[in-house]
């Protein structure tokens, strides 16, 4: 089976090179290209010979996604649907800072699944379950999609696209490897977020690597009755054992965990949740990033503003660090995993990006 060129180091690159009779220097050409021009097609490294060009496209997925579809918002936002090799699709996110201060500012939001094991009973992403687990590369081909859309390198990358990342252990690390390593992209690790659901053993993993990435954790609910009726029970841990994989990060990451709080209408938004949200928050040095909710056409539903700013403000008046989530893209398929559900009752498109 195919690898993703997009899934090899450098130093992979030169090994491949040498073992395939090019010359060692041709590996850090096409590393190059890669990283320093984000141009993963053999066919546009026109200073390679045609005769390594062959050899790369017929060894590696090269690239190994395409951009489908291209939904954008009024502020900038631009929601990319991603087409693998294999016809399955994922989505990414340009995200455009959102004041003067920041218009420079450019995030983009990555998936690591096609679909999601962790069903949350309000997010669309899940809704299909897992169909099966990204390739380092394939998670890189979208940062270099992502870079050629843009023009240039994202200023902060976050995993919170389709998938639960940590299930995903083994591919995402590779990937981080290569978006943070000093041959390749350089990124600093704490330019970098990776959300999980509370998956306790990949946070684990995660925290053993003791890199300085900052973890979010989609918690959504401060207890753990109110949590069983978001997150279905079959990737469910209890809090206790969440709050103490988080301690475990601080400690070995030295990093501060990030609690995202989807906030829905009548099931977590009381002032005992807030109240409950805070305690934990100051318990375990973390600090609570309040998500209002984007209906995805179920059961669940949206607070009133005043609802979510008194919300914040309980937490705030504890002592908590908390923000609201500025939102990005409203009018453009907001919601994670909406615009691949609506793609399914659309034609095939094709497209190169």
């Amino acid at each position: 089976m195919k690898q993703c060129l997009a899934g090899l180091t450098r130093a992979e690159l030169r090994e491949w090179a040498a073992a395939n009779g090019e010359a060692a220097f041709r590996g850090s050409q096409i590393a190059d290209w890669m990283y320093r021009r984000f141009q993963p097609d053999p066919d546009e490294m026109n200073n390679l010979p045609a005769g390594t060009r062959r050899k790369l496209t017929e060894a590696f997925h090269a690239p190994c996604v395409q951009m489908l579809q291209s939904d954008c918002a009024a502020d900038g936002t631009e929601k990319l649907l991603v087409e693998l090799t294999d016809g399955e699709a994922v989505e990414m996110v340009l995200i455009p800072g959102g004041d003067d201060e920041e218009k420079q500012r450019l995030t983009f939001c990555l998936s690591t699944q096609v679909g999601c094991p962790v069903g949350c009973l309000f997010c669309a992403s899940g809704r299909n379950g897992l169909i099966r687990n990204l390739k380092a590369g394939e998670m890189v081909g979208q940062f270099l999609l992502g870079c050629r859309r843009a023009g240039r390198r994202p200023d902060n990358l976050v995993f919170m696209g389709i998938g639960e990342g940590l299930f995903n252990f083994e591919e995402l690390s590779k990937a981080l490897q290569i978006l943070s390593g000093q041959e390749e992209f350089a990124m600093s690790p704490r330019r970098i977020t990776v959300s999980t659901s509370g998956f306790v053993p990949g946070m684990q993993k995660f925290a053993a690597l003791e890199k300085e990435f900052t973890l979010a954790i989609s918690l959504h609910a401060a207890d753990d009755e109110t949590r069983s009726k978001i997150i279905p029970d079959k990737l469910r841990y209890p809090i206790a054992e969440i709050m103490d994989a988080a301690d475990l990060y601080l400690e070995k990451a030295g990093r501060m965990v990030t609690f995202e709080y989807t906030l829905l209408e009548g099931i977590n938004d009381r002032q005992e949740d807030a109240a409950k949200l805070a305690k934990l928050a100051i318990a375990h040095h973390a600090k609570v990033n309040l998500i209002p909710y984007n209906s995805t056409g179920g059961e669940f539903r949206r607070p009133a503003k005043e609802v979510i700013r008194h919300f914040r403000d309980i937490l705030h008046n504890a002592g908590a660090h908390v923000t609201i989530r500025q939102e990005r893209g409203a009018k453009s398929s907001a919601a994670c995993g909406q615009l691949r559900l609506r793609s399914k009752a659309m034609p095939a498109l094709t497209g190169k990006g």
